[in-house]
C-alpha cells in the first residue's frame, strides 16, 4: 500500500483535473475526487494554436496512436468463434482520406498524455495506452508546411491504444468521422509510409502480446490474475497507461510479418 501512496499524481492542464488510477490484483485505490465532470468532457473544445507547441531540431513534435479493439467473428471454418482485431481511423478535414489520430505535442503535457488527448479530440475514444511507443517517424506535411515547422517537417511518436469507451459526441465531431477497419483495409488506406510502418510494428506487438498471454495462461494457476498494468499509473482521465516489459525492436518486412501473424489462431485479419 505504501508504494501506492508514494506514486506520483499526474496533472493534465488540458482538462484541469487530477486523477489517481492504481491497479493491482483485485485492488483499486484512489482519492475521493469529484469526477462528475467526466460525463460532459466531450464538450470541451479541442486545443488550437501553436503557442505551446514543442519543437526539436526545427521539427514539430507530434504524438498519436493506433486505437484498436478485439471483436468476435463467427466465420471460422471449424465453427469456432475467433477474435478479430480492428483499428480505428478518422477522416482528414481537408482531404478525402483516413488517418490515425495524432496532433501536436504541447509543452504542458507528456507525450503519452498528448496521444490520449488527440485520441479523445479527433476520434472520441478513451482507453488503455501502451507506455512503449510503436516507433518514432520523421515525415513532411503533404498538405501545408504550417502544420509542422517552417520546412514542413514533423517528428511523430505513435502508440497503441486499446479502446474501452467510444463517446457519442467528441470535440472534433463536426470535422471528422471515424471508421473501424480490419487490418487489410487499414493497410490499403494507409496513404503514407509512416502509417504502414506503424501498422507493421503494431501487428508485431499484438502478436507478441497474444503469445505472452497464452504462455501465462498455461503456467499460472487459475486463481492468480496476471495483469500487464503497473501497480499504479497516473494518466489523464480519458486514458490509462499500460506498461510493458517488451523492448522496442526493429520492424520486420511487412510480408514476413503478415505471413507469420496469419498463422496465429488468435488473430484473424479478415482476409
Amino acid at each position: 500500500m505504501q508504494e501506492l501512496l508514494d506514486a506520483p499524481l499526474c496533472s493534465t492542464n488540458a482538462y484541469e483535473s487530477l486523477f489517481y488510477v492504481c491497479c493491482a490484483q483485485d485492488l483499486e485505490f484512489g482519492y475521493d475526487f469529484d469526477l462528475s465532470f467526466l460525463e460532459s468532457m466531450s464538450s470541451v473544445p479541442a486545443r488550437t494554436g501553436r503557442q505551446r507547441q514543442r519543437y526539436e531540431d526545427n521539427l514539430r513534435l507530434v504524438s498519436g496512436c493506433i486505437p484498436y479493439r478485439w471483436t468476435k467473428d463467427n466465420t471460422d471454418q471449424m465453427g469456432e468463434t475467433e477474435e478479430i482485431i480492428e483499428v480505428l481511423m478518422v477522416s482528414s478535414p481537408k482531404r478525402d482520406d483516413l488517418v490515425f489520430p495524432k496532433g501536436g505535442w504541447e509543452d504542458d503535457e507528456t507525450v503519452t498524455e498528448a496521444a490520449c488527448r488527440e485520441a479523445l479530440e479527433e476520434a472520441g475514444v478513451k482507453g488503455v495506452l501502451r507506455e512503449i511507443p510503436l516507433g518514432i517517424w520523421e515525415f513532411r506535411s503533404k498538405s501545408s508546411q504550417d502544420l509542422c515547422s517552417m520546412e514542413g517537417g514533423c517528428k511523430g511518436y505513435m502508440f497503441a491504444l486499446e479502446v474501452t469507451e467510444e463517446l457519442e459526441t467528441w470535440p472534433e465531431q463536426k470535422n471528422r468521422t471515424r471508421q473501424w477497419l480490419n487490418i487489410e483495409e487499414a493497410f490499403r488506406l494507409s496513404r503514407y509510409d509512416w502509417m504502414s510502418n506503424a501498422l507493421e510494428e503494431f501487428l508485431r506487438v499484438m502478436e507478441e502480446d497474444r503469445k505472452l498471454e497464452k504462455k501465462d495462461q498455461n503456467v499460472e494457476p487459475p486463481s492468480i490474475i496476471v495483469a500487464d498494468v503497473s501497480e499504479c499509473q497516473s494518466m489523464p482521465h480519458n486514458c490509462y497507461k499500460r506498461s510493458s516489459t517488451m523492448q522496442h525492436h526493429g520492424m520486420p518486412p511487412k510480408a514476413n510479418l503478415l505471413s507469420r501473424a496469419s498463422q496465429e489462431i488468435a488473430i484473424h485479419f479478415g482476409y
